[in-house]
């Protein structure tokens, strides 16, 4: 979607920003922005370990009911 920008887009983009936020916002906005990343990626890797976590539980079940049919 952004492949396609550009560096003037991308300045465009910028100059934007500063014209509608203002520079005493933007950093906080960035801030916010980047916290709201880090908490997302934080919440995906605990859901994937999660998963992983239940996989692994189901697995040794699995496999201990095969030794038990030997």
């Amino acid at each position: 979607m952004f492949a396609n920008i550009g560096v003037p887009g991308l300045i465009l983009v910028v100059v934007l920003a500063l014209i509608v936020f203002g520079p005493k916002k933007l950093p906080e906005i960035g801030k916010a922005a980047g916290n709201t990343l880090r908490e997302f990626k934080d919440s995906t890797r605990d859901l994937t370990d999660d998963a992983k976590n239940e996989i692994n539980e189901v697995k040794t079940i699995v496999k201990g009911e095969k030794k038990e049919d030997k």
